[in-house]
């Protein structure tokens, strides 16, 4: 079993920054996938960006790409996403998630672990 907690979020206005973590438990975390998924009001959740094991391949959203940086540090069990030029539509409850068969998707049904998530928002 896998715990994940994030923390990071908060409120910001547009153009700015907010840099999110996602804490682990267990020993195979360095095994895992990580993900990014986030989930705005009326909408349904989509995934932003992920990386694999090794920390060695990433890979993002369209809408989110050039702006968000996804990294992992395998020795702290913690993944992280920084955020640059924040828009209003970025404003959503952000949630990391583990796949434990280290697959690379970006579908929520590949992931098997999930935080309770945490709020961005971006004003204009």
């Amino acid at each position: 079993q896998v715990q994940l907690v994030e923390s990071g979020g908060g409120a910001v206005q547009a153009g700015g920054s907010l840099s999110l973590s996602c804490a682990a438990s267990g020993r195979t975390f360095s095994t895992y996938a990580m993900g990014w998924f986030r989930q705005a009001p009326g909408k349904e959740r989509e995934f932003v960006a992920g990386i694999l094991w090794s920390g060695g391949s990433t890979y993002y959203a369209d809408s989110v790409k050039g702006r968000f940086t996804i990294s992992r540090d395998n020795a702290k069990n913690t993944v992280y996403l920084q955020m640059n030029s924040l828009r209003p539509e970025d404003t959503a409850v952000y949630y990391c998630a583990a796949d434990r068969y280290g697959r690379g998707r970006i579908r929520e049904y590949d992931y098997d672990y999930w935080g309770q998530g945490t709020q961005v928002t971006v004003s204009s």
